[in-house]
């Protein structure tokens, strides 16, 4: 196996432990959350973040048994389709003083599709290979979509969730 294979399968295990992370976190989330839009939102991304590391999973054995990767499988459809929309009900504003798990669940839930889109973005960087590096611009764009979304949800939030805790100065 030549050291391209080698780094390019650590990268593949790395990018899969990251989607069973997010997989374990949104599972998490959608259990402990008391807003259903939210529930489902986070149920949705778990078996997304499933469905990645599937795709990964299958890559890993192709580059395995054959030395590269097979992209005549699918990858995921429409990249930026799982986060549109508010992640939340418009219900959760009325309780807003009390959502601390819902606020941290979007900063945790950016903070790990940031880390995902750098990684990636850096393994397309790394390669030169035309194809390798369009496969993993491709991921960057699967988990750019997830932290645009978390991002615009907590951004139309965090005032009144400040305000009504007292985070901001009077």
């Amino acid at each position: 196996m030549t050291t391209t294979n080698e780094k390019i399968l650590a990268a593949l295990r790395t990018a899969m432990e990251a989607e069973m992370t997010g997989h374990h976190f949104y599972s998490n989330a959608a259990t402990t959350t008391e807003d259903p839009q939210g529930k489902e939102t986070f149920k949705r991304l778990a078996e997304e973040e499933l469905l990645h590391f599937n795709y990964l999973k299958k890559q890993y054995g192709s580059v395995l048994e054959t030395g590269d990767f097979n992209f005549s499988a699918p990858l995921a459809a429409d990249p930026n389709a799982d986060v549109s929309g508010p992640i939340f009900s418009p219900q959760l504003k009325a309780r807003i003083k009390q959502s601390h798990f819902e606020i941290s669940a979007l900063s945790v839930g950016m903070q790990l599709e940031l880390n995902a889109v750098n990684f990636y973005r850096q393994c397309a960087e790394d390669s030169d290979n035309t194809e390798v590096k369009a496969f993993f611009n491709h991921l960057v764009k699967w988990e750019q979509g997830h932290y645009d979304g978390f991002a615009q949800e907590l951004d139309s939030l965090k005032e009144d969730y400040w305000q009504a805790n007292n985070f901001v100065p009077m």
